[in-house]
């Protein structure tokens, strides 16, 4: 969620949750199932027109990265897209008021704000860009939808159909139509009502939610939901931190991270792991200048040497006469002490040749590494967690990370000096097929030196936008607990469903089945965020009807069931007047904290809703009488949802009159009290094991990442110039000597194959370019990618897609190369 003129284009495997529901075979609707293999090739000879973006025509050009993140670039970056987009009064409005407690909360990342003092410019680079996306002066009309058919727009880039600005108006594409067109909030309402009313049970209709999503607007829309009958409530979360919350729900019983922005600037070392806070967090290189200030040691474990990572020049040294000099001419600030260049998924192999070596000084000198005290009193399984450890072969873990022994040893110098870890992780970690067993063996490591439920210690992961913790926190789940099922019935007299609904991945299978017939989403570009694209393609145009609330166009919106709705809310950034008067909202950051968010620009169309008002009008329309409900009160009053949260939800008592007086954090109980509400009461030591990941000749691991010109699915521009890619996409990031190897050349066009059990999926036109990667790993850019990632290819446990681990082919395209500067 998001410069140039409107007319400026861009260059030119199945593991499931045992707990959920499964449907039965495709008996019912009558459509055999096809084998996987087939199915994959299938898409592929049949493409759906428009899925995928079209093809650059025009060379990127390559160059050599920045050695610092932020400084004076970021600056002027940011003066430049915030005053195109919004003009320079109404961009310095919208600035001065972001991340305030008085202000609104930033739309595209969870990095916390300071509890007390807050900067007068208290964004990055990356926010400003989300804010003046949102805030633009640029409208997409009716008119804009008569005079661009479907056909038109799939023609386009993704870049190209975000800056054509904010909608207007709900719109709607009737069955065969070629266009969109105009509707009224009341028929649009009365339209989806219909067809969901006439399912043939609310199992046939999937709800997904974006994380831009307010705690307001998700307690109202599960509740819906769940009224409607179903909980099939997939959400953004099922792709990236899902691994995250099943990792640390078993072993300490809680599903989030247990620090605060005060334990990072009091801890001694912070290891990050699988993690890019220089383009996907930016604020947070702030807090690790404060730890490197305190005298904190980090480590990066991560494939790519990412810029933010290592060097810092903090835009905030503008204003300090003391630092202006060196902010200018200096180097910045030194951040990592120590990069481990893993392997792509050779974390487990790191961690566990960490571990080995703390054991050995352990067994040295007994009771001077391990927190043996903590080990009793709060934790179970250490005894077979040090048999499996002490058994660990070090050639299985030299082959699986790729990295030396003495560089292992040296991240496990400064782990044994440290007295307090933090952890920080992100997708980097979470979508692999063994994506929960990693994040355990970073849980191994802290508990073995009692690094959690203490001062500056404990694990971090860095969520990805604004509010997907606190979705999941209001009950966006497929799979919520009987505690919150129970509670949520007794508040609003009614019996939720019992069966666990779909998550995404399993809702894309249901809708490819042909038993899901209807989807919404709440926010987000559901096709570009997920796998597989042209099987999702396939999916989402088989529906009866599909909608998406939304600001800005995006695929998604292309891409329908035979009947199609966008229906337009307010941004973030904008005032939320309802017949209660001026409303606020609320979201949950990456550290459980809860803050309200006020807009404070006009809104883009006196036709917008906002998301609760939505809700409301679906609610209304669909439940009718079967509902009792006051759902136009709550919409009216935002006071009155946050009072049934306060009943519901443990954490949120006297929500009202706190969140009025100042923020809060939400209870956690192995960071508070060091108490574990896991099955056995304590924290748990965990066992896996290492994959070599050993390739056949020819093959290459990929991963998807984001450029810095973007912020999830959304294009904001066509650099990363902290990896030196301008003016393209659709780059290939490959190893020296891999690419000798191959006899590919520097802007080189190719093709890519992906291989997964018997399965191929295919995407041309990417230009190599070489980058300081391990041998046999590759990094290209999502959601260009996606379409190489394997449907049934998740991680188990999580069922969260394995963007992170593809094994791909790489040929010379057909049609020549592209000439790259």
């Amino acid at each position: 969620m998001m410069s140039e003129s409107d007319s400026t284009h861009g260059p030119k495997h199945e593991a499931q949750h045992d707990t959920v529901a499964q449907k039965p075979p495709d008996t019912q609707s009558g459509t055999p199932l096809t084998p996987p293999a087939i199915q994959a090739d299938l898409d592929q000879v049949h493409p759906t027109p428009g899925a995928r973006q079209p093809v650059e025509t025009d060379a990127a050009s390559i160059a050599e990265p920045p050695k610092v993140a932020a400084g004076l670039p970021a600056v002027l970056e940011t003066m430049r897209f915030a005053v195109g987009e919004m003009g320079l009064m109404r961009g310095v409005k919208a600035l001065l008021k972001m991340n305030k407690k008085d202000g609104f909360d930033c739309q595209s990342c969870a990095w916390p704000s300071p509890d007390d003092h807050r900067q007068v410019a208290e964004f990055c680079e990356n926010g400003a860009k989300a804010v003046a996306d949102e805030a633009t002066t640029k409208r997409v009309t009716p008119d804009f939808f008569r005079e661009h058919s479907l056909d038109d727009l799939r023609a386009q880039s993704d870049f190209w159909l975000g800056q054509q600005g904010r909608l207007t108006h709900p719109v709607v594409k009737r069955a065969g139509a070629t266009h969109y067109e105009a509707i009224t909030w009341d028929n649009a309402f009365q339209l989806i009502a219909t067809e969901l009313n006439a399912l043939p049970t609310p199992d046939a209709a999937a709800f997904y939610t974006s994380g831009r999503t307010s705690n307001e607007a998700a307690f109202l829309y599960q509740l819906f939901v769940r009224q409607f009958g179903t909980n099939n409530l997939p959400d953004c979360s099922n792709m990236c931190h899902e691994s995250s919350g099943e990792a640390l729900s078993e072993m300490i019983g809680i599903g989030k991270g247990c620090v605060t922005l005060h334990d990072l600037e009091h801890t001694d070392a912070i290891f990050i792991i699988g993690q890019n806070p220089g383009t996907n967090h930016p604020r947070m290189l702030s807090s690790l200048q404060r730890a490197k200030a305190g005298g904190a040691k980090i480590v990066s474990i991560n494939p790519m040497p990412e810029i933010g990572n290592f060097r810092f020049k903090n835009p905030q040294d503008l204003k300090n006469p003391m630092r202006l000099g060196d902010f200018l001419l200096g180097k910045g600030t030194e951040l990592s002490d120590l990069w481990l260049p893993v392997r792509i998924n050779g974390d487990v192999g790191v961690l566990k040749g960490i571990m080995k070596e703390l054991l050995a000084a352990e067994e040295r000198n007994p009771g001077t590494v391990f927190d043996q005290d903590f080990i009793r009193d709060h934790t179970f399984g250490f005894d077979a967690f040090i048999a499996d450890l002490r058994a660990a072969s070090w050639d299985d873990i030299l082959v699986s990370s790729g990295v030396s022994r003495e560089q292992i040893s040296a991240a496990a110098d400064i782990a044994m000096k440290a007295k307090r870890i933090i952890c920080c992780w992100a997708m980097g970690l979470t979508q692999h097929k063994n994506a929960v067993a990693t994040i355990q063996e970073i849980m191994n490591f802290l508990l073995l030196r009692g690094n959690i439920g203490r001062p500056g210690a404990g694990p971090c992961p860095v969520r990805g936008h604004s509010n997907v913790q606190g979705d999941r926190t209001m009950g966006i789940w497929e799979r919520m607990n009987d505690t919150f099922m129970k509670k949520i019935g007794d508040e609003f007299h009614f019996t939720p469903p019992k069966e666990h609904g779909t998550d995404s991945v399993e809702t894309i299978k249901e809708m490819h089945r042909g038993h899901i017939r209807v989807f919404l989403a709440m926010g987000g570009n559901f096709l570009a965020a997920t796998p597989d694209t042209e099987y999702t393609a396939k999916a989402l145009r088989g529906c009866r009807l599909t909608a998406h609330v939304a600001t800005k166009l995006n695929r998604s919106h292309l891409i329908t069931g035979e009947i199609a709705l966008i229906l337009p809310c307010l941004g973030r950034s904008e005032v939320d007047r309802q017949a209660g008067g001026e409303q606020f909202v609320t979201v949950e950051d990456s550290m459980g904290i809860i803050n309200p968010s006020r807009g404070v620009l006009a809104p883009a169309s006196e036709h917008l809703l906002s998301e609760p008002a939505i809700v409301a009008g679906l609610a209304t329309a669909t439940l009718d009488d079967r509902s009792t409900v006051d759902w136009k009160g709550l919409a009216a009053d935002y006071s009155r949802i946050r009072d049934h949260i306060a009943r519901v939800i443990p954490g949120f008592e006297n929500f009202n009159e706190r969140i009025a007086h100042d923020v809060f954090y939400l209870p956690n109980a192995a960071r508070d009290d060091r108490k574990f509400n896991t099955d056995v009461g304590k924290a748990k030591f965990t066992i896996h094991p290492i994959p070599r990941n050993e390739l056949e000749t020819g093959r290459y691991i990929m991963m998807t990442i984001r450029s810095h010109d973007q912020f999830n699915t959304h294009i904001y521009g066509l650099d990363d110039r902290y990896r030196g890619i301008f003016n393209g996409r659709r780059v290939i990031f490959m190893n020296v000597e891999d690419m000798r190897a191959a006899g590919l050349q520097q802007g080189e066009l190719v093709d890519l194959t992906s291989h997964f059990e018997g399965e191929q999926r295919s995407a041309r036109h990417f230009q190599v370019a070489p980058y300081l990667l391990p041998r046999g790993c590759t990094a290209t850019y999502f959601p260009e990618a996606n379409a190489l990632v394997p449907i049934n290819s998740v991680a188990e446990r999580s069922n969260t897609p394995t963007s992170k681990f593809v094994i791909i082919s790489i040929v010379p395209s057909p049609d020549g190369d592209l000439a790259a500067s």
